[in-house]
């Protein structure tokens, strides 16, 4: 076999030249077995295992090639008779397609109906794809009917589309002329037309009925069972027969609500309900007599959604129960129209008809009448620091306030009588220690004024220091406060005012004589300070142990003995608050207290009560069998 290895060389004898390498010259299989039946196959390679070479023609080129072959075996077919024209007048003439629809029209002047249903036949003619509407006739329906659109093709829509039978189906509304018809069911030979024609039709509907014309077939006259109730024999009978019940309804839960009381007659001769109202003198109501006119009251009502709640008058379809003379007892409350009475009496009549009719002999007598309860006693807010006192209670008893009322008594009897003290400020502070203060407490308003008198070089601004004002004893309760008095203003004492401790150390002339005139207001630990600071002015003694002239030897004894327990006692506990704790059960500042809060405060403070120099100190101290003067003890045991 030659072959040609140049592909562009033509096929020619001289151009052409054998492989001397090619030994193998065998042709490929045709053909294969499959499941032992012979199957003719493509060969993959030529002779001798030389590749082919592929088909140059396309897919559509084999096509072509294949159609051709029976055409240039058999040459060309013969051409078919055309089919025999059949005009649409002809092929369709007398089928025409029916559909069953309704349309729904508004009824405005009319008071028996709102609207009208209208039922109609819809009829498609195919020779032509005209359409005609007719509306079959109902007797005495009062309305032109028959044909409602007469034959003609109808429009779809404003572009000149007309309807065709492909757009009509069970269940579809179409508008025609402003009328819109709803298509509910056609007749077999439309169903088996459209079906045919490939048109997959819905479920048949139901056609509306007119409510209106279902009315007019119902009869004109309804039978109805009349009761066996007789109630021209309850009206004989019970004529001029009333149940009377005595009510309050109670509304003082609510925002100025009150008792008030009412009587309920019940008419037997027609089972209504009257409520009538009790007015007593200058209750401040308008005598009006009756709160519910006489008529039948609703006891359940149909729960009815759509039933007019501004209509007054309730029919009988409307209520399920009445109210009837056994739901009215004595003692047992009654739920009328949305208001809740308490029965609590009745009058004879009603009574014996309870007995009689339902047996119930003990109906009682409910006392319903409240007793007063005793008046609020006003208590005045906390105290809340702004002002005095009595000036702030006074915005707690009337609207407008008014002064607090002054001892004018008091006042001018006490007119520009002051009494005057020199005391030293105690104070941590170095710098304080040299200051002094002059104390004046006005006797007419019980005030206490404050200045400082300047001292040249020493850094300290003098003046006023306190303005006139009352000064409350620490520890007081802010609401009850407790004022320092001219008892508490003796030489030694020590007041706290607004937290800083002030020390009296000297009085004048006219404090003296004050408190010489005043003797019984003063406490003995007042007094003896007096006296001491009287014979260190007249008769100052060099030494201590000397006897002081007109000294009680008892009072001597007495300050030797507290000088000896201040020895004892240097750094006790207790000699930091000794003087407060006595001063909170001595409100009214005696300076005595009871011999049981006596041991009382000394048991809380751990005062050793049962040395023998504590013995006699309390020895002296006391004031008969159930007093003791706390002024010497404290002495005793305080700084």
């Amino acid at each position: 076999m030659m072959s040609n290895p140049e592909p562009g060389l033509p096929l020619l004898p001289g151009t052409s030249c054998a492989d001397p390498t090619k030994t193998d010259f065998h042709r490929s299989q045709t053909l294969n077995y499959t499941h032992g039946y012979a199957m003719a196959r493509r060969p993959t390679v030529g002779i001798g295992g030389d590749r082919l070479q592929v088909n140059q023609l396309s897919q559509a080129d084999l096509d072509e090639l294949a159609n051709k072959a029976p055409l240039l075996t058999y040459g060309e077919p013969k051409p078919a008779a055309p089919p025999e024209f059949i005009p649409a007048h002809v092929a369709f003439d007398k089928k025409v397609l029916k559909f069953d629809a309704y349309f729904q029209e508004d009824v405005s002047m009319s008071t028996d109906e709102h609207y009208r249903i209208r039922q109609v036949h819809i009829y498609y003619y195919l020779e032509d794809d005209s359409m005609s509407v007719m509306e079959p006739l109902v007797e005495n329906s009062g309305i032109p009917q028959g044909k409602l659109i007469k034959r003609q093709r109808l429009p779809k829509n404003d572009r000149g589309d007309h309807y065709h039978w492909k757009d009509l189906n069970r269940g579809i509304n179409i508008t025609v002329y402003g009328r819109t018809f709803h298509i509910v069911d056609c007749d077999g030979f439309t169903q088996e037309f459209l079906e045919s024609q490939g048109i997959e039709l819905n479920p048949p509907g139901k056609m509306a009925l007119d409510p209106y014309t279902e009315l007019r077939k119902r009869p004109l006259h309804q039978y109805v069972t009349p009761s066996d109730f007789d109630q021209l024999k309850q009206f004989l009978t019970f004529d001029k027969q009333v149940l009377r019940f005595y009510a309050i309804w109670d509304d003082t839960d609510s925002m100025f609500g009150e008792c008030r009381k009412y009587i309920i007659h019940y008419y037997l001769m027609d089972d209504t309900v009257e409520i009538r109202e009790i007015h007593e003198r200058n209750d401040g109501r308008d005598p009006f007599p009756v709160l519910m006119n006489r008529q039948r009251m609703p006891k359940v009502l149909v729960d009815a959604k759509n039933f007019p709640k501004c209509v007054l008058e309730i029919s009988d379809q409307e209520v399920l129960e009445w109210y009837t003379a056994k739901d009215f007892i004595v003692g047992k409350p009654l739920t009328i129209l949305g208001r809740t009475f308490f029965i609590y009496d009745c009058d004879p009549f009603t009574r014996h008809y309870y007995k009689e009719k339902f047996g119930i002999s003990d109906l009682p007598c409910i006392d319903v009448s409240k007793k007063e309860q005793p008046p609020v006693k006003q208590e005045l807010p906390p105290y809340n620091g702004f002002g005095p006192v009595d000036d702030s209670a006074q915005n707690c008893f009337v609207l407008i306030p008014k002064a607090p009322k002054k001892d004018v008594i008091k006042m001018l009897m006490n007119e520009n009588k002051v009494l005057r003290f020199l005391a030293s400020l105690e104070s941590p502070y170095p710098e304080d220690k040299g200051r002094r203060f002059v104390f004046s407490y006005f006797l007419a308003t019980d005030m206490i004024s404050i200045f400082e008198p300047p001292v040249r070089n020493s850094g300290i601004i003098g003046g006023k220091y306190l303005g006139r004002t009352k000064v409350a004893k620490p520890h007081s309760p802010p609401g009850n406060p407790i004022y320092y008095s001219p008892s508490d203003f003796f030489i030694g004492a020590v007041i706290d005012v607004f937290g800083h401790r002030f020390i009296i150390l000297d009085t004048d002339d006219y404090v003296l004589k004050y408190m010489e005139s005043n003797a019984a207001q003063y406490s003995p630990e007042a007094l003896l300070s007096i006296q001491k600071h009287i014979q260190k002015r007249e008769a100052p003694a060099p030494k201590l142990e000397k006897k002081p002239t007109g000294v009680d030897p008892s009072m001597q004894e007495l300050e030797a003995l507290i000088d000896r327990i201040q020895k004892q006692v240097k750094d006790h506990p207790c000699r930091d608050n000794i003087r407060e704790a006595f001063q909170v059960y001595d409100k009214e500042a005696t300076g005595f207290v009871d011999r049981e809060v006596f041991f009382k405060i000394c048991s809380t403070l751990s005062v050793p009560v049962d040395d023998s120099l504590t013995k006699e100190l309390i020895r002296m101290c006391s004031h008969g069998e159930d007093k003791i003067n706390y002024y010497n003890f404290v002495r005793a045991f305080s700084n």
